[in-house]
């Protein structure tokens, strides 16, 4: 199995996983092959990428630290939830702990946890899904910090509503496909505030929250907004949000950009550091991080290409790559599989979109 975008993938190719919207509806079905047809069905519904089956991806399975089930389930009702009338005078905060308590009992159902996003998005519904990955991605940064069951719930909760403000903006600029103008960008801006003052009349949901909506755009050397805060003066779970909202998004596919490589974002985030992010927050979250995530088409220093099969969480940088192509750019006959964790003559030197 492997993840490719609509306008790559060549003719016989199987579909993978099912896709499936928000509202439960089953665009395409896992088995089938993928023709013209059906990549015009999915286009049309916002989707630019699937998993799908072939020869040089066979047996590599591809997981979520969240079972899909869960994932969709959260991003279905943080859906609802954020297209509901009510929104601006009312929260079900019951709903939301229930969404976020069942995404902490999966991840800590996890012998070994890496954070890998495997799931398909429609462009469309980008916030509700960014939303639910953002809040992963912080209860994993949480994890690794040793928070609590209590703990957790609270950055959960913050980590899952922490865009719940730009319900609050217009969404011809929210969606708007070129660059905004300065206006434009300030109002955006507004969400985390719009945010913050929207939580404080939800009872049952912890100041944390709050803190998180309001903080998670500010820097720790004070160039954030949207009081341009530094350092300490950032509550800590808006830190943690801060990189999980950074990585989320860069990774994604926008109206605006194409999304970059895992490696890509985390040699970004990594190369802040201190000066955006908080260190320790940085260093939590890529021991954590599928540096090159299974899947990956990768290029070795040979001029040989293949798929990464296995992640080593110790060496992020070195997994086990299925080689499928000869350094001429052939297909191999036999396939081979080297583990760059013991084979130290390889190694990998940039990313092949397959």
């Amino acid at each position: 199995m492997r993840r490719v975008s609509l306008d790559k993938i060549q003719s016989g190719a199987i579909l993978a996983k099912t896709i499936v919207t928000l509202e439960g509806k089953v665009l395409l079905a896992s088995g089938v092959e993928i023709t013209e047809e059906f990549k015009k069905r999915l286009l049309a519904n916002g989707i630019t990428e699937v998993y799908i089956e072939d020869e040089i991806s066979k047996d590599i399975q591809i997981h979520g630290v969240v079972h899909e089930d869960i994932v969709t389930e959260a991003k279905r009702r943080v859906k609802l939830m954020m297209t509901n009338p009510s929104l601006k005078t009312s929260i079900d905060g019951y709903q939301i702990m229930q969404i976020v308590d069942k995404i902490i009992s999966d991840i800590l159902s996890n012998r070994d946890i890496v954070a890998t996003l495997s799931d398909i998005r429609s462009v469309d519904d980008y916030t509700f899904s960014h939303s639910v990955n953002v809040c992963i991605l912080s209860l994993i940064i949480g994890i690794g910090f040793g928070y609590g069951s209590d703990k957790l719930r609270e950055l959960g909760v913050g980590s899952i509503l922490h865009d719940i403000g730009k319900m609050m903006i217009p969404q011809e600029i929210l969606k708007k496909p070129v660059q905004l103008t300065n206006d434009e960008f300030e109002e955006i801006k507004k969400h985390t505030i719009y945010g913050h003052e929207l939580l404080k009349k939800i009872r049952g949901i912890s100041m944390m929250a709050s803190y998180i909506i309001l903080g998670h755009h500010e820097r720790m050397d004070g160039s954030g907004y949207p009081y341009h805060l530094k350092g300490e003066n950032i509550h800590k779970a808006a830190r943690i949000v801060a990189v999980a909202d950074v990585y989320d998004a860069l990774t994604t596919d926008r109206v605006y950009r194409k999304k970059l490589m895992p490696h890509e974002v985390i040699d970004y985030i990594t190369s802040l550091g201190s000066q955006h992010f908080d260190q320790d927050v940085v260093d939590v979250f890529i021991r954590y991080i599928a540096y090159y995530p299974v899947g990956t088409g990768v290029i070795l220093n040979t001029g040989e290409r293949g798929i990464v099969k296995k992640y080593n969480k110790k060496y992020p940088t070195r997994p086990v790559v299925r080689v499928v192509t000869d350094a001429s750019g052939k297909m191999l006959q036999k396939q081979k599989e080297v583990d760059l964790t013991s084979e130290l003559q390889y190694r990998i030197v940039d990313i092949w979109d397959i």
